[in-house]
């Protein structure tokens, strides 16, 4: 069982404009990989999806931004929530509007992955691809 313990419930959540603002992550690490001999020959980019909560399909990392974190520490969150890893906030990706239970205005952020984990509160649902 995980010590980790997911946020629940939207009480903390940030709105703008009568949308809810979330914060989400696109985990990523290189791998280098081996020819026949053994020898390292190229880097592959791996990234982490998670399988959707609400139905069929893969998604990246992402919920609520809350009033007492950065938006760079919400998409860190729910990296850890969701998918179980920590690492480092590279760069700001982008904004993009979603509505699963009205209207969400997500920002996106690279996470160079640096720690995978073993438990995390939402383990069921990490996808390598």
């Amino acid at each position: 069982m995980s010590e980790l313990v997911a946020r629940t419930g939207r009480h903390q959540q940030r709105y703008e404009s009568g949308c809810r603002l979330t914060a989400g992550c696109i985990p990523y690490r290189f791998r280098c990989s081996e020819d026949s001999n053994g020898n390292k020959s190229e880097k592959i980019v791996e990234v982490l999806m998670i399988n959707s909560a609400s139905g069929p399909g893969l998604l990246f990392p992402k919920g609520g931004w809350e009033n007492d974190e950065t938006v760079e520490e919400a998409a860190a969150r729910e990296a850890l929530e969701e998918a179980g890893v920590r690492g480092d906030i590279m760069n700001f990706l982008g904004h993009y509007e979603s509505s699963p239970e009205g209207r969400c205005r997500a920002a996106m952020f690279a996470l160079f992955v640096k720690e995978e984990l073993s438990s995390w509160p939402e383990q069921s649902r990490r996808v390598r691809s």
